[in-house]
């Protein structure tokens, strides 16, 4: 009779002893608003039965909450956002979204693709940002496939039609979140198209590791392998210059504070964008494997966030415009400094400058873009 119990993994006291099936990764569905013109918003919150639950919007196939445990157990959301659908409706400021069909700038919103000069919205000063006026984060995806088990799921697609914010061809996306047992998030961009076209797709998820509304992050330990940045000109378009990191603020190859040397007002390329709004240079040019583009590690919380990506840009921005104007999902205000945005993707205005390599995507290609999250703890002191 024992042999039984232990087979069907019940004790004696009938208690399941079952962990493996206790901890399954689940995913559910549920209605999280409606758009002004009756579209249904889903939300589907994917959970690795020990402690991390992230949930995921079609409004922008956005991350709208990651809730992960500090050190001693007690849970937090990281993820910067709204709590219902009308603050992502309001005042645009990306939290969580994907961004396309370029993410970051092209400088007077064009660029030139077989001897024709396209012309995009220009919704950054003189420049296109994350795709115009209405890039992939103002559009509502589709929900594909939603799954569950060994890992957590949900997987969307837009279809961008040909001359959308003024990009030729049709671009088909799709955007796939899991999560996973060991405590990893994936987000897996793909894209196709049937004209050639510029595609550079990237998660826009605003990160505070204390929780969200906690306040500054300018205390938590930033480290990004990269010697070099793109420094940019006054409207934040890249020089097309590589310009060494080390001996100015830009330095993160050992980590340190995100705000250790925010303030040093003898660089031009922080009073430009008010902080840290930067393209550093991992490499300059995609890599074969999924490589470590940054670590940051929060002393208060002992929450550690591991980025990995391929590709050779990653974009830094420390939060500079959250002006106290925002209310967050629990209630607390966003203030400047208070997240910080890690964007891995191809170096701003690559279109515009030949030497960054090349953003185009041709009928029969496919456009991958993976970005992998690591959620881990550290003790006290470390």
């Amino acid at each position: 009779m024992q042999m039984y119990r232990r087979i069907l993994g019940v004790s004696l006291a009938g208690v399941l002893l079952m962990p493996a099936l206790a901890l399954a990764a689940t995913a559910q569905k549920s209605l999280f608003g409606t758009l002004p013109d009756g579209r249904a918003v889903d939300a589907v919150t994917l959970d690795n039965g020990h402690g991390i639950r992230v949930r995921v919007i079609t409004f922008g196939a956005r991350v709208q909450s990651i809730v992960t445990p500090d050190r001693n157990g007690h849970p937090a959301d990281i993820a910067l956002g709204y709590g219902s659908l009308e603050g992502y409706l309001g005042k645009r400021q990306f939290f969580g979204a994907t961004v396309g069909r370029f993410a970051n700038r092209i400088a007077k919103g064009r660029f030139t693709l077989d001897g024709k000069t396209y012309q995009l919205p220009t919704n950054d000063g003189p420049n296109s940002l994350h795709g115009g006026t209405k890039g992939f984060d103002m559009q509502l995806w589709k929900i594909l496939s939603i799954k569950q088990g060994k890992a957590a799921s949900v997987s969307m697609r837009y279809v961008s039609p040909d001359g959308d914010q003024g990009y030729p061809g049709t671009l088909t996306v799709t955007a796939t979140y899991t999560l996973y047992p060991d405590d990893r998030l994936t987000i897996d961009y793909q894209a196709t198209t049937d004209k050639p076209t510029i595609v550079n797709i990237s998660n826009h998820t605003y990160w505070n590791l204390n929780g969200e509304g906690s306040g500054t992050v300018f205390n938590q330990r930033m480290m990004i392998p990269a010697a070099q940045i793109t420094p940019v000109d006054a409207t934040q378009i890249p020089t097309g210059a590589f310009r060494d990191v080390a001996g100015t603020p830009f330095d993160f190859r050992k980590a340190k504070p995100i705000g250790a040397d925010i303030h040093d007002g003898h660089s031009r390329q922080l009073l430009i964008g008010l902080g840290y709004d930067m393209n550093w240079v991992i490499s300059r040019q995609a890599s074969a494997k999924p490589r470590l583009v940054a670590r940051i590690v929060s002393p208060s919380s002992g929450r550690v966030l591991s980025l990995y990506s391929r590709k050779p840009g990653l974009q830094f921005y420390s939060g500079n415009f959250l002006n106290g104007s925002t209310v967050g999902i629990s209630g607390h205000t966003y203030r400047q400094g208070d997240a910080f945005v890690l964007e891995p993707q191809l170096f701003p205005d690559t279109p515009n400058h030949p030497n960054f390599g090349s953003a185009r995507l041709n009928p029969g290609q496919v456009y991958r873009n993976r970005i992998t999250y690591r959620f881990s703890t550290v003790g006290a002191g470390r």
